[in-house]
């Protein structure tokens, strides 16, 4: 599912059971906060045990059905059954070396392992665990947490729930939590008390509209981000009438060349490429106290759906392909978001994004960061506008096709002087566009 899919929620049984499947048939649909996807069968067989029910939330790693195969009937139960995973066993990565990113060497925290048993033998999931270790949470406390999961198992909102409490009791009351004597808390992360829900009456003739899963997904990411990162932000106005006129020239051909159109959005793609490889401590993402300085450069374009949600499919290694692979890819991954036919792989690794809502007939905004990244840039419409241009006779007034580009960045290692600059490197390759280049 990616690696940093952790769960995954039952939105279909395609198949029922007893019914027989084929080889590579689709079972069960599937989504998560990235995308939906199809659950392939891994063998012919008859479909004997559906274990999560449609709208349950599977964990990676999870058995969600057992499939009977051929000649196994009179076997024991357990040998005849082909349990259909949520996604394969992981194999070991502490020895990979992952290209981009430094090894990272373990530390010993609350946890006496990267084992997701603990002590007392109970399962925890990787993001149960990855909750707990950034809230301080001890082992002593995970265990005593009642799990509303299948065969008890503690969730992410078990965790949360948890949490929420515990800091209510240490802001109202006296009260202690326990913690493990062994370790000290480390201040990675600061929690600040959360003022009560506010409560919403309706009106006579207000409609209530339930969020579906995807809006509910976006909802939760964003709030979590503005409480993650700092936010600052800078905005420039470029002066992009050359890079206009170029594509005025070509776009005609080009089209009939590559049977598509050529937008801005590959355009300013390219230049946000470039300005990263002179800044690369832009293309960056905080672990703790640790900056992880990414080699690669993938950017996400945040993509508007028909349903009015929001999507960030990934262009990998941006830096490496042509104004043409540009936007091929800008085009092939906004026709697949808008049809729904997006893989997981297509939404992950991003290092930075960019986001144009100019195509909305805004001039500029402030963008929330798309996490872990430290970063995210947003481009407003193009209008022409009267400016003071210098020339060998003097400075004139002409009509020019201006752009306000805009950047919210993660104020804990991006300061204003760097962000800025990176900003303002950015409207130069745009600024200083060749009207005589050719694609």
């Amino acid at each position: 599912m990616g690696e940093s899919v952790s769960e995954a929620t039952i939105t279909k049984w395609v198949k029922a059971i007893g019914e027989s499947i084929k080889e590579d048939d689709t079972v069960a649909e599937i989504a998560t906060d990235k995308v939906d996807s199809e659950v392939p069968s891994p063998v012919n067989g008859i479909l004997k045990e559906i274990l999560f029910q449609e709208g349950s939330v599977a964990q990676v790693g999870d058995t969600i059905a057992l499939i009977e195969t051929e000649g196994d009937s009179t076997q024991d139960e357990e040998e005849s059954s082909q349990p259909i995973n949520n996604v394969t066993t992981q194999p070991d990565l502490s020895d990979i070396q992952i290209p981009g990113i430094e090894k990272i060497t373990p530390v010993e925290e609350n946890f006496s392992s990267a084992s997701a048993v603990s002590s007392g033998n109970r399962f925890y999931s990787p993001l149960v665990r990855s909750i707990a270790q950034q809230e301080n949470v001890s082992q002593a406390e995970l265990d005593s947490i009642p799990g509303s999961g299948a065969d008890g198992r503690v969730t992410k909102q078990d965790v949360l729930n948890y949490i929420q409490k515990r800091n209510g009791q240490q802001t109202g009351t006296s009260s202690a939590v326990v913690s493990s004597p062994t370790v000290q808390a480390a201040p990675t992360k600061t929690t600040t008390p959360t003022a009560p829900a506010q409560v919403v009456k309706s009106m006579n003739g207000d409609e209530i509209i339930e969020m579906d899963r995807m809006r509910r997904l976006i909802a939760d990411h964003m709030v979590q981000s503005v409480h993650t990162s700092p936010h600052v932000f800078s905005v420039v106005e470029a002066d992009v009438t050359n890079m206009v006129m170029w594509r005025n020239k070509v776009k005609d051909s080009y089209k009939k060349r590559e049977g598509e159109n050529i937008t801005f959005t590959p355009m300013i793609i390219e230049a946000i490429s470039k300005a990263l490889k002179d800044f690369p401590m832009i293309n960056v993402s905080v672990d703790g106290y640790n900056i992880i300085k990414r080699k690669h450069i993938n950017i996400g374009m945040a993509t508007a759906l028909p349903s009015g949600n929001l999507i960030v499919p990934v262009i990998k290694d941006a830096d490496q392909l042509s104004l043409v692979g540009l936007s091929k890819a800008v085009n092939d991954l906004a026709k697949r978001a808008r049809e729904n036919q997006l893989k997981p792989d297509d939404t992950q690794g991003g290092t930075f994004t960019f986001t144009n809502i100019g195509a909305f007939g805004n001039i500029f905004g402030m963008p929330i960061i798309n996490q872990p990244q430290a970063a995210i840039l947003a481009a407003g419409t193009i209008t022409k506008k009267p400016a003071v241009l210098e020339t060998e006779s003097g400075d004139v007034i002409a009509i020019r096709h201006m752009l306000y580009l805009s950047m919210s960045y993660d104020h804990r290692v991006i300061d204003g002087a760097l962000g800025g600059s990176f900003l303002r490197r950015v409207a130069d390759y745009l600024e200083n566009w060749d009207k005589d280049r050719i694609i």
